[in-house]
């Protein structure tokens, strides 16, 4: 059985070897998540967009997940990696106070947004940290103006 760990640094080496004693394999790939209670982890394990190799991405540097049907491009200020897991659960994993979805496919880290320009069809067309440009669908248009009080 692989399981994948979404613990704090912390614990994760003491969980990882409490395990690997029990004959379970510690794996990012693994079927299951097992994560602490109320904890959100601060980094995820990616796979580099370049190289294929899987790389620890601390959660402060992401700034946008986007889906593209069944994969997921986790983008950084300078770079780009692959999530092979779905939006929603990668979505349940982050800080809701520190990430929000806007669209179907795409979820932000609400402290890289650097402008917001509204459009006449109920929608903002956000600019990122990393350059890139997003649109807060209609459906989420509410919940973006609560979250960021306009």
């Amino acid at each position: 059985m692989k399981i994948k760990l979404a613990v704090s640094r912390e614990r994760y080496a003491e969980v990882e070897r409490l395990l690997t004693q029990r004959g379970i394999t510690v794996d990012a790939d693994g079927d299951f998540v097992l994560t602490e209670n109320n904890r959100y982890p601060d980094r995820l394990m990616v796979r580099d967009g370049d190289s294929g190799e899987r790389v620890v991405l601390p959660v402060e540097d992401i700034v946008l997940i986007e889906a593209f049907g069944h994969s997921l491009s986790v983008r950084t200020l300078g770079k780009s990696y692959g999530v092979s897991q779905r939006l929603y659960k990668i979505l349940g994993m982050l800080e809701p106070e520190k990430f929000l979805r806007i669209s179907n496919s795409v979820v932000i880290a609400k402290d890289k947004v650097t402008s917001i320009s509204p459009t006449f069809s109920m929608k903002f067309v956000l600019t990122m940290a990393n350059g890139q440009k997003v649109d807060v669908t209609r459906s989420y248009y509410y919940l973006f103006k609560e979250s960021f009080g306009i």
